[in-house]
């Protein structure tokens, strides 16, 4: 069973091929920056291993433990996991658990991030080759290691997914996922405040992290080396207790996930009809009423909020003062802005009403900026005007609106247009939102490439008005910031609405088409 689970990823993975142009672009791109970094990796192992004095252990401790940290964390704050063999599918099939576990685990190496950790993991255990003890022990630790990795980003997206199944939980899940970014800031802040990094406070670091989930299993070789055979076995037992209780963890929500599917709870508590009681009973007042009501409602939109005061304190704490708080603003209208993006594909099948429905394309684009806007347009004139406050440059607030107005009206315009034309797998409501859909990476990271570089690109005459702005300290220049923002911004907002709006009535039921065959 175990050996037909990794067949059919492989066969799961050669068929995405075949099918996307797109997705073996993707393929060869993220191929070839882990060949790269595989390579940086290698290549520091080898000289690593003759260096003097010896530093090994240190630098594989900690490169180690960066390397567990990220299986961990990043999947819940970034692109998820690999749905390509989901759990969820073999729910019907009598397929012992055990089995299903261990088939997974393996899947989970398949794939440019495993075989590239499997080389990092096999060149860490190589620079210890003038050790012979040491290099058995660091090869077996090595597998190890690999195993806590896959593993355990099992178990932290599966334990999430458990946990988020309740609304309540969805916004704390987007705040936990997203700590140890936070943890970062300090350390850079200490650094870049004149903290001097010396090699005995990185072996400070290094030991403790060592006695950790983390870095105890890249931790054995080194004291197998030194001739310390009783703290090898005590942290080769943490090694494998790690893999024991993370392995315990996703057996437990795998269990709970198979025996009680995700779904969305319904209450009773009578709630009206929300915003469309409040908006005009027209076409564009029933999408923006619906769009206000994801906006609200939805996890998946909560989660790309939290990510904007999160962004802020981030920001905040690298540079408490500095020139960097200021970018908050610009940043956050551009996520806030580019959100919208995939708002035919968060519809679902239900975007069969807009189509069914005597709903010209302006119509529904418009409404989907209004609902965006009325939360982006507060959010981004607090952070602007906090952010120079904060920074002692209140004479920048006029040039910082202008800049920042400029790239939320810009990136609504562009998100209109682009969500008109492309439509990529995502989470439906109630699944697993750590979990990347098959066939999303690749259509969702080109698409944000474009996108990020069509609106640098069109606010360029902001961009270049808010810098000699706020470099110049001159307020007049920042008001003319402001208008040029304003005006530029409406004008690129109004052209993608009707633009964006002609390419859905176009589109619309081919994208239908597109988003019915994804489910």
């Amino acid at each position: 069973m175990v050996a037909h689970l990794v067949r059919l990823k492989l066969t799961l993975l050669r068929n995405a091929l075949r099918r996307s142009v797109w997705q073996v672009v993707g393929l060869v791109v993220a191929l070839l920056y882990g060949l790269g970094a595989l390579a940086i990796v290698v290549g520091s192992m080898a000289v690593l291993s003759v260096q003097e004095p010896d530093i090994r252990g240190l630098v594989t401790v900690l490169l180690g433990s960066v390397l567990v940290l990220g299986w961990w964390v990043v999947p819940l704050i970034a692109f998820g996991l690999d749905s390509t063999i989901d759990p969820a599918r073999f729910v019907t099939f009598a397929i012992p658990r055990r089995s299903l576990l261990t088939g997974l685990a393996l899947g989970g190496v398949i794939g440019v991030p495993g075989v590239v950790t499997v080389g990092a993991a096999l060149a860490m255990a190589g620079v210890w080759w003038r050790t012979p003890a040491a290099l058995a022990v660091g090869v077996v630790c090595s597998v190890l290691a690999v195993a806590t990795c896959v593993i355990g980003a099992r178990a932290t997206t599966s334990a999430a997914s458990t946990l988020v199944t309740g609304r309540r939980f969805r916004e704390v899940m987007a705040g936990v996922a997203v700590l140890p970014i936070i943890v970062v800031g300090p350390v850079i802040g200490r650094v870049t405040s004149g903290t001097t990094i010396t090699q005995d406070l990185l072996q400070q670091v290094a030991d403790a992290v060592s006695w950790t989930p983390f870095g105890a299993v890249w931790a054995v070789p080194a004291d197998v080396a030194d001739g310390q055979w009783g703290l090898a076995a005590a942290r080769f037992g943490i090694a494998v207790a790690t893999i024991a209780v993370v392995a315990f963890v996703w057996d437990r929500a795998l269990a709970h996930a198979l025996v009680n599917p995700a779904h969305q709870k319904v209450s009773s508590k009578g709630r009206g009809l929300g915003w469309f009681d409040r908006l005009p009973a027209t076409p564009l007042g029933a999408v923006t009423a619906r769009c206000l009501t994801y906006w609200a409602r939805d996890p998946r939109y909560a989660l790309a909020v939290a990510v904007v005061p999160v962004l802020a304190i981030v920001l905040y704490i690298v540079s408490p003062g500095g020139g960097v708080v200021l970018l908050i603003g610009p940043i956050a209208a551009y996520l806030m802005g580019w959100g919208i993006s995939a708002d035919v594909a968060y519809d679902g099948t239900a975007f069969w009403t807009h189509v069914a429905a005597p709903l010209r394309g302006t119509a529904d684009r418009l409404g989907r900026v209004i609902a965006a806007g009325v939360i982006a347009v507060p959010a981004v004139t607090v952070l602007v005007v906090a952010s120079a406050l904060v920074a002692d440059q209140p004479h920048t607030i006029p040039a910082l609106l202008g800049l920042s107005f400029g790239v939320l009206l810009t990136s609504l315009g562009g998100s209109s247009v682009l969500s008109a034309l492309v439509v990529y797998p995502v989470q439906l409501p109630g699944e697993n939102p750590f979990q990347t859909k098959q066939g999303a990476s690749t259509a969702s990271v080109v698409s944000q490439l474009v996108g990020w570089l069509a609106v640098m690109a069109l606010c360029l005459p902001e961009m270049i008005l808010a810098l000699m702005s706020v470099r110049g300290g001159s307020v007049v220049l920042g008001w003319v910031t402001l208008v040029v923002g304003l005006v530029l911004g409406s004008v690129l907002l109004t052209v993608g609405v009707r633009v964006g709006g002609r390419t859905l009535d176009r589109t619309g039921p081919s994208l239908l088409s597109k988003i019915v065959a994804f489910a």
